[in-house]
């Protein structure tokens, strides 16, 4: 039977995944890619290393699946937006490629918040430019890198950069391209983004825009040696993870707000009109016509894989038992019990910006390691929450989907039930990311109808938690006690941000 490869790249790990046609996962290989902070508020990794460990995945993936790469249909990737990978005008990495954890722009975001530059980018673009969209990050490159700004030829996203090492095109597809330089109203490339940030003579680097569901091009004869796919096999543009992901558990449509408790909290729904509202990004949706509108902030499960990297590594090396299975009694128990701890999920950035960090209050010498992690769970579903309102209150919504390695557990996947005070549904969709690309891949090849024509029955494997009104009201009352300490923080937040510039000797 024919099949299907998608690629889907995050933030620390490149997966390759392949599918039948009837949408069953055969195989998943997956590959570390290092990240390089080489200072505060930088971060980074090698363009060339990240497609030498995509392209082992994929011959690992074809192996393992035991496909024959003639029967690979079509491929597509998905990988995370936002961030910058950019070429020079040879075609070749111009420096590495910038993360969306990356925060070093954030006193020229700051800048543009009061010169005004954030509002008419929000009446142009949809959004207002945060630390690590491709506008913030150029501008900083032109201020402190101008040899390397001179020699910018092609400005790409991650999953851009991967097509181009497949197939050789160099592009971008719809959803992409919205994340700094279009016309929220048109969904092209806004004549004047670029001299809005004080960037113009770039617009001729901007990528050629396609469907997320047309073939781009073709595996070259060099990709073909680098992962054992088969030369000429079809590359479909592909797209952003946050729709991937949401078009993978079936909430790519009006209606449905869709959850991905990643690296990222990421909270969308789609539209068919624009809104444009600071609290969110009015981006553009695979189909032309409709409008992707996402609440982001980095302040999701990163938390608690720092939680656990930091303050768990002994237990974490043990081989007779998982570390989640270790800590869920533990969890479970504080979840059940009162407690005074508080905790803002904001490590590498909030809903508010980059200023807020994050931080236990409440903590006492009686509470435990478990009490800590309940409050983190609780901070992260918190988070999500005041996305998810900003979003209800403009688009409606009486149901969530929820996807992101955090809703495999039960007891998180109700947590999110309890906090949002909504149905949450979580699909049996292992690789949701992965599978949306595989979609647009499947329909660029004339597998599918359309890319949302989706062969599985989605609802069939699905989980759907229902919050209990006692814990939803217990948890209302601890979000707007959560909600009131952040914002009473704000001038702390700053107050503590300063002290990154002093030297030991002026404290």
């Amino acid at each position: 039977m024919d099949r299907i490869l998608a690629i889907d790249n995050g933030l620390t790990v490149t997966k390759a995944v392949v599918f039948d046609l009837d949408g069953r996962q055969m195989a998943v290989c997956r590959r570390n890619v290092p990240q390089h902070k080489p200072a505060p508020r930088r971060v980074e990794r090698d363009m060339a290393q990240l497609w030498q460990q995509t392209a082992g995945a994929i011959r690992e993936v074809l192996e393992t699946s035991a496909t024959d790469p003639t029967r690979i249909i079509a491929v597509a990737a998905t990988a995370h937006g936002d961030g910058l990978y950019l070429l020079d005008r040879a075609g070749d990495p111009l420096g590495p490629g910038i993360l969306s954890l990356d925060s070093r722009a954030i006193d020229i975001v700051d800048g543009w918040q009061h010169d005004g530059t954030d509002a008419t980018a929000l009446a142009l673009t949809g959004q207002v430019p945060h630390v690590s969209a491709p506008s913030a990050l150029l501008t900083w490159i032109h201020r402190e890198e101008p040899e390397r700004y001179a020699r910018i030829g092609h400005i790409l996203a991650c999953k851009d950069w991967l097509c181009y090492c497949l197939s050789g095109h160099i592009g971008t597809d719809r959803t992409e391209a919205s994340t700094s330089f279009t016309d929220v109203h048109k969904q092209a490339y806004a004549a004047g983004a670029m001299s809005l940030y004080g960037l113009k003579g770039l617009e001729a680097c901007l990528p050629d825009i396609a469907h997320s569901a047309a073939i781009v091009g073709t595996v070259t004869a060099e990709a073909a040696k680098a992962t054992g796919l088969a030369e000429g096999t079809p590359v479909a543009a592909g797209l952003h993870d946050v729709t991937a992901s949401a078009l993978g558990i079936g909430a790519h449509r009006t209606g449905v707000v869709g959850v991905i408790a990643g690296t990222y909290s990421i909270n969308e729904c789609v539209s068919n009109a624009p809104q444009v509202d600071p609290r969110w990004f009015c981006r553009n949706a695979v189909d032309p016509g409709c409008w992707n509108n996402m609440a982001i902030s980095p302040a999701s499960t990163t938390n608690y894989d720092w939680f656990l990297d930091s303050l768990c590594a002994q237990e974490r090396q043990r081989s007779d038992v998982s570390i989640h299975d270790l800590l869920g009694p533990e969890i479970d128990a504080a979840l059940s019990r009162p407690s005074s701890i508080l905790y803002h999920p904001y490590l590498f950035g909030s809903p508010m910006g980059a200023a807020p960090s994050a931080g236990f209050l409440g903590l006492r010498g009686w509470h435990k390691r478990g009490d800590m992690l309940a409050a983190l769970l609780e901070g992260i579903a918190f988070n999500h929450r005041q996305h998810v309102d900003d979003l209800r209150a403009c688009f409606g919504g009486s149901e969530a989907r929820l996807t992101g390695g955090a809703s495999r557990n039960p007891t998180v996947a109700q947590l999110f039930a309890d906090i949002l005070d909504m149905p949450v549904t979580v699909t049996d969709t292992d690789e949701a990311a992965a599978w949306g690309a595989a979609l647009c891949a499947g329909a660029a090849a004339g597998a599918f109808a359309r890319f949302d024509a989706d062969p599985r029955d989605i609802d069939g494997g699905a989980t759907t938690y229902r919050p209990s009104a006692d814990r939803a009201a217990h948890y209302a009352h601890r979000f707007e006690i959560y909600r009131e300490i952040a914002e009473t923080l704000a001038p702390a937040w700053d107050r503590l941000n300063a002290l990154e510039s002093l030297g030991r000797g002026a404290r």
